[in-house]
């Protein structure tokens, strides 16, 4: 099963499985971007999300596609279709909350996790922004 990691800007790390069954083309394209870092914000309109809009670029089709995430999932934004809101987007739910538009829903956070997803997503709810790193989890 491939994984990878996110880590914050206080080197903690936060593991994710990826949904391979579901979004195979998401994943492959998705790990072929490892490793990565962008500086991720809170949703203002979406819920407990944080997200990005200048997200590497995945140029693949839409598959496990939703506005409707469950907690802890990720989600990213295919470029195609074209009139997809949510193009070049990439968020994580770190508790309810509903998407403006379709995106891929391609991996989630593992159980054992959950406490620190929510802990970053209220840290950058009430801090604004936080510089996160994602990489490869090896086995």
């Amino acid at each position: 099963m491939k994984q990878f990691i996110l880590k914050t800007s206080k080197n903690k790390t936060i593991r994710f499985r990826l949904y391979s069954e579901e979004a195979p083309v998401t994943c492959a394209a998705f790990l072929k971007l490892l490793p990565f870092t962008r500086t991720f914000m809170h949703a203002r309109v979406s819920g407990q999300e944080i997200w990005i809009d200048n997200a590497p670029v995945l140029d693949i089709i839409q598959e496990n596609a939703s506005v409707f995430a469950e907690p802890g999932e990720v989600v990213f934004g295919p470029l195609k279709p074209s009139r997809a809101k949510t193009s070049n987007c990439m968020g994580i739910y770190y508790g309810e909350g509903k998407g403006l538009d379709c995106c891929n829903i391609f991996a989630k956070v593992f159980d054992d996790d959950v406490h620190l997803l929510k802990s970053l997503g209220e840290k950058v709810w009430k801090q604004g922004i936080e510089e996160l790193t994602f990489e490869l989890l090896m086995d």
